[in-house]
């Protein structure tokens, strides 16, 4: 099965994301996306896969995967159980990394754990207890502050004991054929223009079909309609930056996603995740989702 990319946010005036997903959540799922990612299971146990490899993971499993590298957690957990807090994430694209290492002569000790990362690689619990408060930090900093917990991170990572190599050798995802995917195409588009008025028609032409055959295609692809589908990526990029950014306005939130009113936001918000904006950023911390252990 063909994975799906993965709509990667990162905010202006940000060099790369750094956030925290419960379970279930829209990223379980078989998929790939061009940035790098530092992934930290912190709740609940279950499989996982990253390329060709098969694997079993619980609290404190730390894997760094490069760009394009397919993969997925799933928990075993009970039937309508809910988990507030099971991964905090980081993810960093490739030209940010490329110009650190261009520009600084520190960085070049990072260049081989980022080679490294294009198959996948699991490090051992000593190392994912030095790095989990620092992700835990990093998901509330702000301004200079994320960029030295990010950089103490990737030391730390750089410096750890032979980690486990998951995909083989073999292994490689033919991204030609991904990309010239319709759907993929069109779901990459919406990814840079999310807060934009992009409609069927426009994503029809842009990978050359009728509108009624590319609304079949994404149907098939998503399980939705392009509304559908289209609210839901904005509503879960609203959940990403209500849970990251305790400062932000969910009126300005309402906007920087893409709504073109409060009102209409509010109500696909309430429809999507039974509660308001307000609510559901006071419910994640009411759980406890970042405090520290």
């Amino acid at each position: 099965m063909q994975p799906d990319l993965e709509l990667v946010h990162i905010r202006k005036g940000e060099s790369f994301a750094a956030w925290m997903h419960g379970y279930p959540f829209r990223t379980v799922r078989w998929h790939y996306h061009p940035e790098y990612e530092i992934h930290l299971v912190v709740d609940t146990s279950g499989t996982f896969y990253i390329g060709d490899h098969i694997g079993s993971f619980g609290p404190g499993q730390l894997i760094m995967t490069g760009p394009n590298l397919p993969q997925n957690w799933i928990s075993d957990i009970a039937p309508g159980q809910v988990v507030p807090a099971r991964s905090y994430v980081i993810q960093f694209p490739e030209c940010f990394i490329a110009d650190a290492l261009e520009t600084m002569a520190e960085m070049e000790l990072v260049r081989p754990l980022l080679e490294r990362s294009h198959r996948g690689l699991l490090f051992d619990r000593a190392t994912s207890a030095r790095v989990e408060p620092l992700m835990r930090a990093l998901v509330e900093a702000r301004g200079l502050k994320r960029l030295a917990l990010f950089w103490e991170v990737l030391d730390i990572l750089s410096q750890a004991p032979d980690p486990e190599v998951l995909a083989s050798l073999s292994y490689e995802l033919d991204l030609q054929e991904l990309h010239e995917s319709g759907v993929n195409r069109a779901i990459a588009y919406l990814r840079e223009n999310l807060a934009e008025s992009v409609d069927e028609r426009d994503l029809a032409a842009l990978v050359g079909q009728s509108p009624s055959a590319f609304s079949r295609a994404f149907k098939r692809h998503t399980g939705s309609t392009l509304v559908r589908y289209k609210n839901q990526l904005r509503v879960d990029l609203a959940c990403q930056i209500l849970l990251t950014h305790p400062e932000a306005r969910v009126a300005d939130i309402c906007y920087d996603v893409g709504f073109s009113n409060l009102s209409n936001f509010n109500r696909h918000f309430l429809k999507l995740k039974g509660m308001s904006p307000s609510q559901f950023r006071a419910t994640f911390a009411a759980n406890g989702a970042f405090a520290a252990k």
